[in-house]
C-alpha cells in the first residue's frame, strides 16, 4: 500500500469525483486536484463545490486534505510552474487520470487534444514522479468502448482487435491506451468502465446521458418506436462499483500493467429487459422496435436539440460486444466488490431521476444518500 499522496484529474466530473470520495473516506491520505480553472482560487471554488455535494454538512472534516491546482492538461507542464510541478511530483505516490472530454461529437482532432493530448501530459509527469519520489501506481481511466465496432467477445487483454469506432471519444480513447501501452517503464494499470449510471443505493447520479436521455423521452411519451435491437446486451455499471473499483486496483500491490473492465460482462442486461423494465415503472405500452438506421421520431414535440442528444447514443442499444470481465471479476471479488444486475436498482435510477426532474432539479450527492 503506497503512502504518499494521490493526484487526481476530472475531480469536478461525475466518476471523478466519486473517486475522490473513496480516497477521503478510506484512507488518510492527501489528495492533490488538478482543476481546469484561470486561478488557483476558482480551482479552490470549484473543488469545495464538489466537496459539499459529496459530503454535505460533513464537507469540512475532509476539505484540508484536498488541494486544489489550477492547470490545463493539455498545455506544457501540465500549466503549472516547474517549482510547483516538481514539488508535487516529490510529493505523490499515485496517479488517477481521470479528466477526458467524453463528448461523441467533437471533431476527432479537437476529442484528440484533449483525450491523447492530455493522457501524453500525464504521463510526462508521471515519468517525473517516479524519477523524484518513486510512483506506486498511474491509474487510466479510459472505457470499454475502446473495442469500437468489434462484435463478440473484447477480452480485457485486448486492444487492437481490426475495429473500426462510433465516434471521436471510442477513437480517443483507444489511441491514449496505445499511448499508455508504450510506457512500459511506468507502473500503469487501465480501468475500463462501460456505460456508467447512477449510484445502486440512492440512485444518485451526478450525469445524464447515455441511458437517461431515451429513457427520458419514453417517459414523456415522445418516442413511439424504440431504436434498439431487444436482444443485444447493455454493459451498464453503477457509478459506485465503478469507483470502488478504481480505488480498489490503482491501491492494491496487484495488476501493474493490467487491463480491467469495470463491467457487467455475460451479465449484462439485454435492451429487451430495460424496455419492459421501463414500461412497467412509467406504465406505458411497449413501443414499436426498430433499428436505430430506421428510426424517426413520431412527435413532434420533440425538439430538435432533444433528438440529436438522445440519437448520439443510439448506435449503443444494438451492438454486439461482451466485454470480457473474468480477470476483473476474480481480483476484485477477493475485496468484496461486485457488479449489480441493472435490474436489481433501475427503479431507484428511475425515481431519482424523476424527482430531480431529469437534472434540472439538482440534488447533491449527500442528500441523495440520507433519503
Amino acid at each position: 500500500m503506497s503512502r504518499g499522496g494521490v493526484l487526481l484529474t476530472g475531480a469536478t466530473g461525475f466518476v471523478g469525483m466519486e473517486v475522490l470520495a473513496r480516497y477521503l473516506e478510506h484512507s488518510d491520505r492527501t489528495v492533490s486536484c488538478l482543476i481546469r480553472a484561470p486561478s488557483d482560487d476558482r480551482a479552490r471554488q470549484r473543488l469545495d463545490e464538489v466537496i459539499r455535494n459529496l459530503f454535505g454538512r460533513g464537507a469540512d472534516r475532509y476539505a484540508a486534505r484536498v488541494a486544489a491546482y489550477a492547470a490545463d492538461l493539455t498545455a506544457p507542464g501540465l500549466g503549472l510552474s516547474p517549482h510547483r510541478r516538481d514539488r508535487l511530483a516529490e510529493s505523490v505516490t499515485t496517479i488517477v487520470h481521470s479528466a477526458a472530454s467524453i463528448s461523441f461529437v467533437l471533431p476527432l482532432e479537437e476529442a484528440r487534444e484533449i483525450n491523447v493530448g492530455g493522457t501524453r501530459r500525464m504521463l510526462e509527469f508521471a515519468q517525473l514522479a517516479q524519477a523524484r519520489g518513486g510512483l506506486h501506481r498511474y491509474g487510466q481511466v479510459s472505457t470499454a468502448f475502446v473495442a469500437g465496432t468489434h462484435d463478440g467477445r473484447f477480452a480485457e487483454g485486448d486492444l487492437e482487435v481490426g475495429q473500426g469506432f462510433r465516434n471521436s471519444y471510442e477513437q480517443s480513447k483507444f489511441e491514449a491506451e496505445q499511448l499508455v501501452r508504450s510506457h512500459d517503464e511506468l507502473p500503469w494499470t487501465i480501468l475500463r468502465p462501460s456505460i456508467v449510471v447512477g449510484d445502486r443505493r440512492s440512485g444518485w447520479t451526478a450525469a445524464f446521458n447515455v441511458l437517461y436521455w431515451p429513457l427520458r423521452a419514453f417517459s414523456s411519451g415522445l418516442f413511439k418506436t424504440v431504436p434498439a435491437n431487444l436482444a443485444a446486451p447493455l454493459d451498464v455499471v453503477s457509478i459506485d462499483f465503478v469507483a470502488d473499483a478504481i480505488h480498489e486496483l490503482c491501491e492494491c500491490d496487484e495488476g501493474v500493467g493490467g487491463t480491467f473492465h469495470l463491467t457487467a460482462g455475460p451479465e449484462a442486461t439485454t435492451m429487451g429487459e430495460i424496455a419492459a423494465a421501463a414500461c412497467r415503472y412509467f406504465r406505458r405500452p411497449l413501443p414499436e422496435v426498430v433499428s436505430p438506421s430506421e428510426f424517426q421520431p413520431a412527435d413532434a414535440r420533440l425538439s430538435a436539440a432533444a433528438l440529436e442528444s438522445s440519437s448520439i447514443y443510439f448506435p449503443y442499444f444494438s451492438i454486439a460486444t461482451v466485454f470480457d470481465n473474468a480477470l476483473t471479476r476474480a481480483r476484485l471479488g477477493r475485496a468484496g466488490i461486485q457488479a449489480s444486475p441493472l435490474g436489481d436498482y433501475l427503479e431507484r435510477l428511475l425515481d431519482f431521476a424523476t424527482r430531480s426532474r431529469w437534472g434540472k432539479r439538482p440534488i447533491a450527492r449527500a442528500e441523495a444518500l440520507l433519503r
